[in-house]
């Protein structure tokens, strides 16, 4: 199995979307399609926190991937903040679980909070404790900014035959 790499960014831009391509920019992940999935980590999975992720395959293929982010208008109050946690089982699996919002410690306690109600809906036997990373950038006056953080499953794929 291959591995899921958990990367992140923020940044700031003239639109939401301008800046939520720079946030995936700074993660590293800005030239894939993302295919958003929910939160299963497969048990044969290895788990890297790398900041930026490596080149994952050719620009424009599909890339698998659970993603947390926020985007905050300009003016907004507080900071855009994105935060994804994991935990393992006995067996290697696991799941994501992802949190957004203004308040780094509220979307911190929110990813917690989904962990926990993961585990109690599954009869596994966890492991570990959650790791959870969380990414802020403040309000900006005159742009959107956004923070993002990606779980990318393994290498791109080609979106054609």
């Amino acid at each position: 199995m291959s591995t899921i790499r958990v990367a992140w960014g923020s940044a700031a831009g003239p639109t939401a979307m301008s800046s939520f391509d720079a946030a995936l920019a700074e993660a590293g992940v800005h030239n894939y399609n993302l295919v958003t999935l929910s939160s299963v980590i497969p048990a044969e999975a290895r788990l890297e926190r790398v900041g930026t992720a490596p080149a994952l395959g050719p620009a424009g293929e599909a890339l698998y991937a659970v993603v947390g982010r926020e985007t905050l208008a300009p003016g907004a109050d507080g900071e855009a903040c994105a935060g994804l946690g994991w935990v393992r089982s006995e067996s290697g699996r696991g799941l994501f679980y992802e949190a957004s919002g203004a308040d780094p410690d509220a979307v911190a306690d929110a990813v917690e909070e989904g962990l926990s109600r993961g585990m109690e809906l599954r009869e596994w036997t966890f492991r570990t404790d959650p790791e959870i990373v969380v990414e802020s950038t403040p309000a900006d006056p005159a742009d959107h900014a956004t923070a993002v953080v990606v779980a990318a499953y393994g290498q791109s794929e080609p979106l054609f035959d």
